[in-house]
């Protein structure tokens, strides 16, 4: 079976790695083919791709966008990519420049509670100036003795309903999807079950999702239980959508999934990676 990773994170956005470190890690687990999708930005992957070459790693273009639909943040991944296409790079430029005002609220939300001096102390974490993001206040809170890891962080803190946290709107589904689709690539739900939807909201994404054109769903994920594998498996082969499988990695001991330790996908799935050429 192909070890294949199609959902990982360097420094370019969140992750602790740089795009070079992260492939050569990725080659030291036995990982064969290896996506880098950055929260809103490509500009790891020209490094990621040369390093991959060194290493004889077949290497994805990958990008994950952050998108809102009904008052929900959602995370679409795009796959095989072209990062040179304009409205790709348009859109994902307008994201990112979201994020510093984003940043700046949620720095002041933290204030309220006497949590000082989270953005200087977030952004002392950033590797690329344009890219912050709650993992980067995450690791702030941390340090300072707020929670004793990033998961715990974000049970306290950050998200909806508590301190930190702050509404934001980031791009359309229907934009996503044609940026990736527009690039050549493919559009990819990201750890559906982290968003917490019933049974008729997930339906309604999925109908939406398929009508946009999007082409699978992340089954294999950290966020996943093994029923909503089962659960979100079965979703796929339903709507024939291909699945796909990512371990989210952003770095040593954060991450539930180091790369090359993820399972299978289950049988009677299609694999995103069906079509591609030369996969195996």
């Amino acid at each position: 079976m192909l070890n294949i990773d199609l959902h990982c994170h360097s420094n370019i956005s969140d992750g602790l790695l740089t795009p070079t470190h992260l492939v050569e890690r990725a080659l030291l687990r036995g990982v064969e083919t290896l996506a880098l999708t950055d929260h809103d930005d490509t500009a790891g992957l020209s490094e990621a791709q040369k390093a991959a070459d060194s290493n004889r790693i077949k290497f994805i273009n990958g990008v994950e966008i952050s998108v809102s639909w009904r008052g929900r943040t959602l995370h679409i991944l795009g796959l095989a990519i072209d990062p040179k296409y304009t409205p790709l790079i348009e859109g994902l430029t307008t994201l990112r420049v979201g994020r510093l005002s984003r940043a700046e609220r949620i720095a002041a939300e933290l204030e309220k509670i006497g949590i000082h001096d989270s953005l200087e102390g977030a952004y002392a974490y950033v590797g690329n100036q344009g890219i912050i993001g709650r993992t980067h206040f995450a690791r702030f809170l941390v340090e300072q003795g707020h929670a004793k890891n990033i998961k715990s962080v974000f049970k306290k803190y950050l998200v909806k309903g508590k301190p930190g946290y702050t509404p934001h709107q980031w791009a359309e589904l229907s934009d996503a999807i044609n940026w990736i689709r527009g690039s050549g690539g493919q559009a990819v739900i990201a750890h559906p079950g982290r968003y917490g939807l019933g049974k008729n909201v997930t339906q309604d994404l999925l109908d939406e999702f398929c009508r946009l054109g999007g082409s699978a769903l992340e089954v294999i994920s950290p966020s996943h239980t093994p029923e909503q594998v089962k659960f979100y498996a079965q979703h796929a082969q339903d709507m024939n959508l291909s699945v796909s499988c990512g371990s989210d990695f952003h770095g040593p001991n954060e991450s539930y999934y180091d790369l090359g330790q993820l399972p299978h996908i289950p049988p009677g799935c299609t694999p995103i990676w069906h079509d591609w050429q030369n996969n195996s």
